[in-house]
């Protein structure tokens, strides 16, 4: 078997099937909340009960999820020791880790808070309010969800760009191919010479630029293509 250099992009679609819901699933809105009030900096400004209420919501729905075996089959195939497997994901839940993966979370951490004041950033796995005090600088009400916004600058893009200019192989999980830069991902790997896969359940706005696409449900794909790519 010859060592490939794997780069593994998921999105919503992965977790999806963990019961974790896709605010892109039903027409802008997440959780019956449109997204400019509670995933952008000046939702937060406007309104930070609403936002930390909302992001408490959802820490509290993660602990009955489960990883299903898309989580598993990757984090097999990274812990088989067979290829460098990085995975970056635009997942804030903490499925990935519980399967036994490493990832990269681009997009933050919901387990994540940090202080707006001064950047210091600790786990947090009980509910959040406006009278927060952070544990670094001691300023109150500066506390706020380790999220990456809309508007706000992903976490770590030199280090996947690193990774992709290196990578054999990228493969894109669940993905809705129309959140940039991730959306682009595809097309640097395939600059520097990588093959592409997706696999998801419905063409991704992107879906033109892999050299193969599968359709269906990752928990189903992801085993039999990590199998594949283990035999």
């Amino acid at each position: 078997m010859i060592e490939q250099k794997i780069v593994i992009l998921t999105g919503a679609g992965i977790s999806a099937e963990s019961g974790i819901d896709t605010f892109r699933a039903s027409g802008g809105l997440w959780e019956n909340h449109r997204i400019e009030d509670v995933a952008t900096p000046q939702g937060f400004a406007a309104n930070p009960a609403l936002v930390h209420e909302f992001y408490n919501a959802r820490r509290r729905a993660l602990e009955t999820a489960a990883p299903n075996p898309a989580h598993d089959a990757l984090a097999r195939l990274q812990n088989s020791a067979a290829h460098d497997v990085f995975i970056v994901t635009q997942n804030v839940d903490d499925l990935h880790e519980r399967a036994g993966s490493t990832v990269h979370h681009m997009h933050g951490e919901l387990l994540s808070v940090k202080c707006a004041a001064c950047d210091w950033q600790w786990e947090s796995r009980s509910d959040i309010d406006i009278t927060a005090r952070c544990p670094a600088c001691q300023t109150r009400a500066s506390v706020r969800p380790d999220i990456v916004w809309f508007g706000e600058m992903p976490y770590g893009m030199e280090k996947i760009e690193g990774r992709l200019a290196a990578c054999d192989l990228f493969v894109s999980i669940g993905t809705s191919g129309a959140v940039y830069p991730a959306a682009g991902f595809v097309q640097m790997a395939k600059a520097f010479g990588a093959r592409t896969l997706e696999i998801n359940l419905d063409p991704s706005e992107g879906s033109a630029f892999f050299d193969e696409t599968r359709r269906g449900k990752a928990g189903r794909l992801v085993p039999d293509w990590v199998d594949e790519i283990l035999s």
